[in-house]
């Protein structure tokens, strides 16, 4: 049966680390934004999408839709958040947006992959406000956040690993969450198929999925032939 399994983005799924210790700690400081406003900016997979909806739960944001375009005043006064879409709002909308957020009760989140700086706009009086955006940067998730989401994902399907598996896909896998757990189904579905424990030599069957990474651990592995 293919069971779909829901990404869980609640604060207790959450492992914070030097990667990402900045990012929560501004986004706690939210109502004391400068000027209301705050950018989190992250590559894919780095927890962008559950930090904004840990935030949008914890003070009662309301996330910006397209349709919301023309009905900007029923936004006044509430926190926003616009999570991954920026370049859907109009110039316009966005302009009116960050200007409202520093209204009493007011706030805006925004997640982007990129720098509010390097977002194109033909909007003057906008361009000077994302060049001065307040941004908070979340690096690609470390070996504790990897290593701690990993064993999540394998305890939600009810799997016990090796002892040796989790650090050999620490030493290969893509620093992003949803390859982490994208490589746990796989294991958990071959597993099933050829009814052999979830292993490292299993996970050896998908070299072509799993990329060394940079840095000293990977380099000392490819020395010694792990």
């Amino acid at each position: 049966l293919d069971l779909n399994r829901s990404t869980r983005f609640s604060a207790e799924d959450f492992v914070e680390s030097s990667s990402n210790a900045e990012a929560v700690r501004q986004l706690n400081s939210w109502p004391n934004w400068h000027g209301g406003v705050l950018t989190l900016v992250g590559p894919e997979g780095s927890g962008k999408s559950h930090l904004a909806k840990i935030w949008q739960d914890r003070v009662g944001a309301v996330r910006w839709q397209p349709l919301q375009a023309n009905s900007l005043q029923l936004l006044l006064g509430k926190p926003v958040l616009i999570e991954g879409d920026v370049d859907q709002v109009p110039d316009e909308t966005l302009f009116h947006l960050i200007n409202m957020a520093a209204n009493t009760g007011g706030g805006l989140l925004i997640t982007d992959r990129t720098l509010p700086s390097n977002w194109p706009t033909n909007l003057p009086d906008l361009r000077s406000r994302l060049n001065a955006m307040p941004v908070v940067e979340i690096e690609e998730p470390d070996d504790v956040v990897l290593e701690e989401v990993i064993r999540k994902f394998f305890r939600e399907r009810n799997i016990r690993p090796t002892d040796d598996l989790l650090p050999y896909l620490l030493r290969r896998i893509e620093r992003s969450v949803p390859k982490a757990q994208e490589i746990v189904a796989r294991l958990d579905e071959a597993a099933d198929a050829t009814q052999r424990p979830i292993s490292r030599a299993l996970a050896r069957q998908f070299r072509p999925v799993l990329r060394r990474c940079p840095g000293r651990a990977a380099a000392r592995a490819h020395r010694i032939g792990i």
